[in-house]
């Protein structure tokens, strides 16, 4: 009975899918481009928005019961057992159903655009909704935003695929689907249109902001009308901004830049520690997941994105942070709360790197708010109970603290700016968010060049910058370009097959192989021509008497930055290209240069 009211079901849904399918199809022909478009970022924010209530929902449940199964049994057992669960169920989801893997972060999306056209694969619209529910939904320290924002840009770019969009039109819809991500999760749709515009579009004309702003404003009012407000992070400023506390923001700048660095490098290395463990999945599950309980049966604010917790902070009683723990009879004691503040800031970090690391899946959206709030407790408290200043805002700091962190370890001052303005209700904290913010950008960029979800594609040379043209250079796979159709020669043969080559193709140059295709070195034809003009000389020379070097040799994995170099500081229009150590054609400036012309066109978002 169970199994037909299923079947009836899913007949049911793929009815109302394709009338669905059926209505935009009709739509795409009636409407303008442009209007198609604004249609488009409607019902991709609508989708978005309905998976950050699923998400949000789910965990704020998940941690609405273990806090009620802790108080019963005094101690946060509850809060160290549902992480391992959420872990196990995670990797036992990717194994069976998902292939084997899964792509975590957003530093996804920007690949995406840079070297896919902005195409992601359609598991990623329901992938990321499932696998982060169980792991931060049943309490894994991570976040929900990336999940959220990968998601959202799934379905924008799997809506364009379907309606067959033109790639400009694919990467401004994903980035929609970011923006709505953005604007759900927090209700705040500026930061969204802003963190779609900072991180994943990096070059966007003024006409591109409309599409951005309809889907984040639409993200933002569907989660405000069916998401209950205590699920969303939200906070209620007491005290309006004091300019004689200005020089304890410029220090709380400078410290979230030095802990966003701190952050970045520790979640990095428990990552690679981690990426050891190739064999066996579910020992590298369970070992991680089991370490990560014991850190927070230890210190349970850090089960699950912890918003929660932050919320305590800004209240009358932050000393409520101490309940169900060890610590508990201390609650009066102001040194031990700091001190348990203070160790909470280094160590989510490790907790962050145990349940992403481990297998789990999530993102460092949620962490870097959570440390920048313990931060910014920390530091008015410690100016407070140390006496050098005792009438510093905590909850002030507490709420700029997370703007300086996130500015931090993401690179996206302005996003970390408008979003804490949006969720504190108002924008007196302006100057102190700007202060921070900038700061801590100003710090974190001193030594780290990228932002941390984006520092493995950097290092490959395969992600987006603020520099156009070394953007469109990026999205271009140079192997797709290289003539492999190439007449070449091997030193055994004589100048006159040389000179019978020659009269049959265009090719300037000629590559001299071994009998294992390894590329010897070249023939250039306009250095040998006095050469294969003269009858003489072309019955007595050998291939190796007239062989050169070529001035750069090109590999199949270098980036477009050092190809373009290459052409650049040898003045050549074509060299030859290895691939695993052998010859595999060669390549033209003027086709790369081609292709940009083109790409440049395509990527244009107007």
């Amino acid at each position: 009975m169970s199994n037909r009211k299923s079947v009836s079901f899913q007949l049911f849904f793929r009815k109302i899918t394709r009338k669905f399918e059926a209505v935009f199809f009709l739509a795409k022909t009636i409407l303008s481009e442009r209007n198609f478009i604004y249609l488009a970022s409607v019902a991709v924010a609508i989708s978005c928005a309905l998976a950050v209530i699923i998400l949000k929902s789910f965990a704020h449940n998940v941690f609405k019961f273990a806090n009620y199964a802790n108080g019963y049994l005094k101690l946060p057992y509850a809060n160290s057992i549902f992480p391992i669960i959420g872990i196990l169920l995670t990797v036992f989801v990717i194994k069976k159903f998902l292939d084997g893997s899964i792509e975590k972060g957003s530093s996804k999306i920007l690949y995406a655009v840079a070297k896919k056209g902005g195409i992601l694969p359609k598991k990623q619209m329901y992938a990321q909704i499932i696998t982060s529910s169980l792991t931060v939904g049943l309490g894994g320290s991570a976040g929900l935003e990336s999940p959220i924002v990968i998601t959202g840009a799934a379905f924008g770019s799997n809506f364009a695929q379907k309606y067959k969009l033109s790639q400009k039109d694919r990467i401004l819809l994903l980035a929609c689907g970011v923006a709505a991500g953005i604007g759900a999760a927090f209700n705040a749709p500026i930061a969204g249109v802003l963190f779609a515009i900072e991180v994943v579009l990096t070059d966007v004309s003024i006409a591109a902001f409309i599409p951005i702003i309809i889907s984040a404003a639409t993200g933002a009012l569907v989660s405000k009308i069916l998401l209950s407000q205590e699920v969303l992070l939200s906070f209620e400023q007491e005290e309006t901004f004091n300019f004689h506390n200005t020089p304890y923001y410029i220090l709380l700048g400078i410290l979230a830049g030095l802990v966003s660095v701190y952050h970045a490098r520790n979640f990095r290395k428990v990552e690679h520690f981690f990426s050891r463990f190739k064999n066996n999945t579910y020992k590298k599950a369970l070992f991680g997941a089991s370490i990560l309980a014991i850190l927070i049966f230890f210190f349970p604010t850090l089960f699950g994105e912890g918003y929660e917790s932050m919320k305590t902070l800004t209240t009358v009683h932050p000393e409520e942070l101490l309940e169900n723990t060890l610590l508990e009879s201390f609650k009066s004691n102001e040194w031990i709360l700091l001190g348990f503040v203070g160790l909470i800031v280094l160590l989510k970090s490790f907790a962050t790197g145990l349940t992403l690391g481990s297998g789990g899946n999530g993102g460092n959206f949620a962490p870097s708010l959570f440390v920048g709030s313990y931060l910014g407790f920390f530091v008015a408290k410690f100016m407070d109970l140390t006496n050098i200043n005792s009438h510093l805002p905590v909850t002030n700091f507490t709420i700029v603290g997370m703007a300086g962190i996130l500015s931090g370890l993401f690179h996206a001052p302005l996003t970390a700016i408008f979003l804490i303005g949006e969720i504190t209700g108002g924008y007196d904290l302006m100057v102190p968010l700007m202060i921070v913010s900038s700061i801590s950008f100003a710090v974190s960029k001193q030594f780290e060049n990228h932002s941390m979800d984006v520092k493995a594609l950097a290092d490959k040379g395969e992600v987006f910058t603020s520099d156009k043209d070394k953007n469109i250079l990026q999205s271009i796979d140079f192997l797709k370009l290289v003539d492999t159709n190439v007449k070449t020669i091997t030193l055994e043969k004589s100048l006159e097959n040389l000179v019978e080559y020659l009269s049959t193709t265009n090719q300037p140059i000629i590559p001299v192989l071994d009998e294992k295709s390894k590329l010897l070195g070249i023939i250039d034809f306009e250095v040998i021509r006095p050469i294969i003009f003269n009858p003489y000389r072309i019955k007595f020379t050998m291939i190796s008497e007239i062989l050169s070097q070529p001035k750069e040799i090109l590999h199949h994995d270098d980036g477009m930055e050092i190809i373009m170099e290459k052409f650049e500081t040898t003045n050549q229009s074509l060299l030859p290209v290895t691939k695993n150590g052998k010859f595999f054609g060669l390549i033209s400036k003027v086709e790369i240069l081609e292709a940009y012309r083109e790409k440049l066109k395509e990527m244009t978002i107007e």
